[in-house]
């Protein structure tokens, strides 16, 4: 979320006007950070907005760098009507994107459509200008249902389908048509939705390929995983042939699953927001967060290992852990992982890997 307090701490801070009762100025979020934490420092650099988060990435050799981005890039001014969050970043801010290095980010969220179809189009039009892929959103149902395609070095690609689902707050207004730009939106968790998302993945498919589908679902706050949910993660595998389901919505991690070998995250959390401790939200860990590192099974799909490296957010930048900050983070693991069948252990290094 590099939108809003963030942006306007980077280089090139758009207009903060918003529309956020007692919150009218996005420098409001700016000054809020700074009685939490002290003086922000500002401008903060692309590179230094991220620490060592990408070293410590590109030392893993991943094929595919995926996020959810909760942002719109863009200087439009037509906001959503009837709509309290709004997020937007100054297009000269979007290399802070590409200093962390993503290859791809899904679009199929409650906030890609803040500043209507023309800041969606600008955000498309940023990103791809940058090499960075899309999915789950797009000028039309088509363009939007369309998965990222990330060719692998030695033959065969990773596809990444996004979807976005009500109970995640997003405007059913927002859903693509044939001739209106929008998100890819999953009505429900129906047989026929699941139906629906088989058909798309079974349509793109080769042999050889990786599925992963990113989901934009339930509510901000809460550890609770709704059995339906679940339920419904473990049919895309079973039945819609997905190797890795990527969820996220909550703005704090929740617990991951293995189905049948094969990795669920239920809610990765943020990686970087401008809330810099909430009051009253503290015990979701809220400023802290993980970065994922699974390895599959290039013939299929099984979930070898995950390491899952702690981050916590501070005066706006992402960074890694403190070892206090890393054990509070084992622990709430260890607490909402054993409900879906799986535990963590810390590593020497101060890591988390996932047992199952």
């Amino acid at each position: 979320m590099t939108g809003r307090g963030v942006d306007q701490a980077l280089p090139h801070p758009g207009d903060p006007a918003l529309h956020e009762p007692g919150m009218p100025s996005a420098q409001c979020y700016v000054e809020r950070a700074e009685r939490q934490n002290g003086p922000l420092a500002a401008p903060v650099g692309f590179d230094e907005l991220w620490g060592k988060l990408p070293d410590v990435v590109a030392s893993f050799r991943p094929r595919l760098r995926l996020a959810n981005l909760e942002t719109v890039i863009s200087t439009g001014d037509d906001a959503w009507p009837d709509k309290r969050y709004h997020f937007r970043m100054h297009p000269d801010n979007a290399p802070c994107l590409g200093a962390m290095g993503f290859d791809c980010l899904t679009l199929a969220n409650n906030h890609s459509m803040d500043w209507g179809p023309a800041g969606l189009a600008d955000t498309l039009s940023s990103l791809r200008g940058m090499g960075i892929r899309t999915a789950g959103a797009g000028r039309n149902r088509a363009e939007a249902a369309t998965p990222a395609t990330i060719e692998i070095d030695s033959g065969g690609r990773i596809l990444v389908f996004a979807y976005g689902m009500r109970s995640s707050h997003i405007p059913v207004a927002w859903a693509a048509a044939e001739e209106r730009a929008g998100v890819n939106l999953l009505p429900d968790l129906s047989d026929r939705s699941l139906a629906a998302v088989a058909q798309q993945v079974g349509s793109a498919r080769k042999t050889g390929d990786l599925v992963v589908l990113s989901i934009h679902w339930g509510p901000n706050w809460g550890f609770q995983v709704p059995a339906e949910q679940r339920e419904f993660a473990g049919r895309l595998i079973d039945e819609a042939g997905v190797d890795v389901v990527h969820g996220h919505s909550a703005h704090h991690v929740r617990g991951v699953e293995v189905h049948r070998g094969k990795l669920v995250i239920h809610g990765c959390g943020d990686l970087l927001n401008d809330y810099e401790r909430i009051a009253g939200l503290t015990d979701f860990l809220h400023d802290q967060s993980l970065l994922y590192l699974p390895v599959l099974a290039r013939d299929s799909g099984q979930l070898v290992c995950l390491t899952m490296v702690p981050t916590r957010i501070r005066r706006f930048r992402a960074g890694l852990a403190s070892p206090g900050e890393a054990a509070a983070m084992h622990e709430l693991l260890q607490r909402e992982c054993p409900g879906v069948g799986a535990q963590v252990r810390r590593t020497d290094d101060g890591y988390l890997v996932l047992r199952w």
